[in-house]
């Protein structure tokens, strides 16, 4: 365990007591989770999968909020959680909307995945590498056509949303989006939800920038459980917010 780690393993224990140890057994009770909707999640020893997309545009905080929620949700749950960044593109290196460079070790593999997040980024700039981009290229709208499949959630925040929209996927279902970008979710078929997240089962979408910590929150809370999320919370000493829209 590296130094960052042991610190939030340390605030996890201090928050919350929900973890008995990180080298010893977890308490038998940990064995098996239920989620928000109450029915029971996936045994222990089966990992939930997290794939978050990246491309170049793409926005700093839409992509780093659900990766370092999902990431430490692992320390309120006896559920391993895997978390990885993927790319349609060949895996190596892309360059966010502020310029970091960031390393994606993984290709596009959704039927590895329980939950694929999809990231906004560049809308506002249609010339510029980002969702409008993606769109005009047409391949991870293609990939994203293709993945849905029984036990897969796609998930997207904020402008990326879109992505969702020109693949076709949001069309005559609850959703949300950037509100900037809500006049072309509803053009294209989206039934827009004034509405931090929506869940509409195996699509869940959020609307804003930040709104990445709550679509991830919620979606730790439905598959994880009530505590995991409010562990996480009390870890990065924040409290989730907005109104999450179910059916």
């Amino acid at each position: 365990m590296n130094r960052r780690d042991l610190f939030r393993a340390s605030t996890a224990i201090g928050a919350t007591g929900a973890v008995a140890g990180l080298a010893g057994a977890l308490p038998a009770a940990a064995a098996t989770t239920a989620t928000a909707a109450g029915r029971p999640s996936a045994p222990a020893g089966s990992p939930l999968r997290v794939h978050i997309v990246m491309f170049d545009g793409v926005e700093e905080l839409d992509f780093a909020a659900p990766y370092e929620v999902f990431s430490a949700a692992r320390f309120f749950t006896g559920r391993p959680v895997e978390v990885r960044y993927v790319t349609t593109s060949r895996p190596g290196f892309v360059r966010a909307s502020y310029g970091s460079r960031i390393e994606v070790g993984h290709a596009w593999a959704p039927d590895e995945a329980d939950v694929i997040v999809v990231p906004g980024g560049g809308y506002a700039r249609r010339e510029d590498p980002g969702v409008w981009a993606e769109i005009r290229r047409g391949t991870l709208p293609r990939a994203l056509r293709a993945a849905p499949r029984e036990g897969l959630t796609v998930s997207a925040l904020c402008t990326g949303v879109m992505l969702l929209s020109a693949a076709g996927l949001t069309r005559g279902r609850p959703c949300t989006t950037h509100h900037k970008a809500r006049p072309d979710l509803e053009q294209q078929g989206g039934v827009a939800k004034n509405a931090r997240v929506v869940d509409d089962g195996d699509l869940v979408t959020a609307g804003g920038i930040t709104s990445g910590l709550e679509l991830a929150l919620w979606l730790v809370r439905r598959e994880l459980g009530a505590d995991a999320a409010t562990g996480v919370e009390a870890m990065l000493e924040y409290e989730a917010r907005g109104t999450v829209w179910t059916r």
